[in-house]
């Protein structure tokens, strides 16, 4: 009883900082917007009235999209924690972030127009994760255990990447220059037009993560011990992975991909509340998630008058060293 109250006591903080770090964020530009200019930015937008359009078209999708990769990031880390029980494994680590870099790497040095504009670019990463996401659903039903489809993801990752650097070898510099800004990771290239089908995909994997939260309970104990109380393993690794490629396919084709969110922030939350309940990990991996990504942008944000940094530096800055710390901790 006292471990509910205290879950549900840090649940409760984590759900009331998440509005109170979307207004810092909102607020960590360099021009200062009110909460009115906010308020009517989306529902009595003015078009002529430029404080307006910075919170609709700048502040407003900003904000939101770093809501959205924090928690859909690390709702794809913990699920592939727990499908390896690893605290190692991440939300790119079968390789679907892969499919994405290779139909963007393709978009941009290909040289065909179409392709070159950002519709094509955030179409095609999409394309991507959605095919490589079906590849590893695939091999998933040929594999006997997660060992061997973590080393399918390893190789299609491999394969990927050598094929990127043919690529890379026949393209120009410029083409080359923006290959390497999208991978760096950007929230900044989110409309606010696209912020609707970006957060459908997003509630519905939030949604089936939810539904999947018992079965995720009895796979921590293991395959053998999960067969033996009525789990279909197979089935559950087919949801896992679909789950995790809609979740982490969309954040990439529209962001690109952003490192050590879903490998640091549900470390942190198993930490932090000492559990194995997944309704409970995967309600606090996206607040946490969010606030965590929401923070690391305002900073951004605030650094920009002096210097302009990738996300992924700040995320590798402060993910790196928990990773470390998490290694340290499983060798004790």
């Amino acid at each position: 009883m006292l471990t509910e109250r205290k879950h549900t006591l840090i649940l409760i903080i984590l759900l009331v900082s998440l509005p109170v770090f979307a207004l810092l964020h909102l607020n960590s530009g360099q021009i200062d917007l009110g909460i009115g200019t906010m308020i009517d930015s989306m529902f009595s937008f003015n078009n002529e009235n430029m404080n307006e359009v910075i919170a609709r078209e700048i502040r407003i999708p900003r904000m939101l999209t770093a809501l959205l990769v924090g928690g859909s990031l690390s709702i794809g880390g913990l699920l592939m924690q727990t499908l390896f029980r690893n605290p190692l494994a991440g939300p790119y680590v079968l390789g679907i972030n892969s499919g994405s870099s290779l139909f963007v790497a393709f978009t941009i040095m290909t040289g065909v127009t179409f392709f070159q504009s950002d519709l094509g670019m955030i179409i095609n990463a999409l394309i991507g994760a959605f095919l490589f996401g079906l590849l590893i659903l695939f091999f998933a039903g040929m594999v006997r255990n997660q060992i061997s489809l973590l080393l399918v993801g390893i190789m299609l990752g491999s394969f990927t990447s050598a094929f990127i650097s043919i690529l890379e070898t026949m393209s120009h510099a410029e083409e080359l220059k923006v290959y390497m800004l999208w991978s760096l990771g950007s929230l900044q290239k989110v409309e606010f037009h696209q912020l609707g089908i970006i957060s459908l995909i997003v509630f519905l994997g939030l949604i089936g993560a939810l539904l999947i939260s018992k079965q995720l309970n009895l796979l921590v104990l293991g395959e053998r011990e999960a067969k033996s109380l009525g789990l279909n393993i197979k089935r559950i690794r087919y949801l896992i992975i679909g789950i995790t490629a809609l979740l982490t396919g969309v954040i990439t084709a529209f962001c690109g991909p952003i490192a050590f969110v879903g490998l640091a922030v549900p470390n942190m939350v198993r930490i932090l509340f000492k559990t194995q309940h997944h309704i409970v990990l995967i309600t606090a991996s996206f607040l946490l998630g969010a606030i965590f990504v929401m923070s690391v942008d305002a900073i951004l944000q605030l650094l920009e008058s002096w210097m302009v940094i990738p996300i992924n530096a700040i995320t590798s800055i402060i993910g790196a060293p928990i990773v470390v710390i998490i290694v340290f901790r499983r060798l004790r």
